[in-house]
């Protein structure tokens, strides 16, 4: 903030409220996803943003329709979620997923959910989140001051409304949460992880940001949950579907090098191995009619 000119009142600037991001990345066969459910974001708000990504919500309506299963490859981020389907309701806290999370959606279903950031779990409640990673634990074994908080949300029938009261839960102990350098060079590490596609090794990381190894890798056991590397292979991977989803299949090789593997065989097997088909093969299954 900066003082206003012949006043000692500090003046905030204006805050731009950040768009939610493009809606694919992460998501396997968005096209054919969208036949089956709806996707929602809504940005997080101006108390919960350092913790916060973005608030998401799905819906299905399959009465009559065949089952469906929802793929997708999470990010390396805790997800808070409240749900009512046919045949389960509640809240939960969903650890970092290391493999691919499939879904079976059927029936008449909802998921209102919260997206941390990377490491903003951790920063916000001090736990250490390695300890569920890859499970679902109930939303109140670990936030035990959210008793009735899931009701409330799920009583409310708009996403904004439903943001409202997660926003306001959360937001009165965000501003409790004192400042973390430590989290705050997570969150850099993170940022140039997923947007530089030449960072490739955990080697290159710790020399961009001066920081040992051991420090780095303690740092994401820490906050995020899961090691440097998977972090790094897991972003390269959602590079890697979304763009063969749209369509890149003109040149593997180039393209397997471009996310930084060594050659083609090396993306080839990663990706059949996480997504459980080979890269040519997804992307025909995606761009595909829809």
């Amino acid at each position: 903030m900066t003082p206003g000119e012949g006043s000692t009142k500090a003046v905030a600037p204006e805050r731009v409220p950040v768009p939610p991001p493009e809606v694919a990345k992460g998501i396997l066969r968005p096209r054919e996803q969208e036949r089956h459910r709806s996707l929602g974001r809504l940005p997080a708000g101006e108390e919960t943003a350092r913790f916060v990504e973005w608030y998401w919500f799905v819906a299905w309506d399959l009465r009559g329709r065949p089952d469906y299963t929802a793929e997708v490859l999470p990010f390396p981020s805790v997800n808070v979620t409240f749900e009512r389907t046919h045949s389960r309701s509640g809240g939960w806290v969903n650890g970092v997923c290391t493999v691919k999370y499939t879904r079976e959606l059927s029936g008449l279903g909802e998921t209102f959910g919260v997206k941390f950031r990377p490491g903003g779990f951790g920063a916000f409640t001090g736990l250490e989140v390695g300890s569920f990673r890859d499970t679902a634990v109930e939303l109140t074994d670990v936030l035990p001051d959210a008793v009735g908080l899931t009701e409330k949300v799920l009583s409310a029938t708009e996403a904004t409304d439903r943001r409202d009261v997660v926003e306001g839960f959360l937001a009165d102990a965000a501003r409790r949460v004192p400042a973390d350098e430590s989290y705050a060079l997570v969150l850099r590490v993170i940022a140039a992880m997923e947007a530089d596609r030449d960072l490739t090794r955990v080697d290159q990381v710790t020399e961009r940001f001066g920081i040992p190894v051991r420090t780095l890798q303690r740092l994401f056991r820490r906050y995020v949950g899961a090691g440097p590397k998977w972090v790094l292979r897991r972003y390269r991977l959602q590079d890697g579907a979304q763009l063969l989803a749209e369509g890149r299949t003109g040149d593997l090789a180039a393209l397997a090098l471009d996310l930084g593997y060594f050659d083609q065989a090396h993306f080839s097997r990663e990706f059949a191995a996480e997504v459980g088909m080979p890269p040519l093969e997804y992307a025909r299954s995606s761009i595909g009619p829809a």
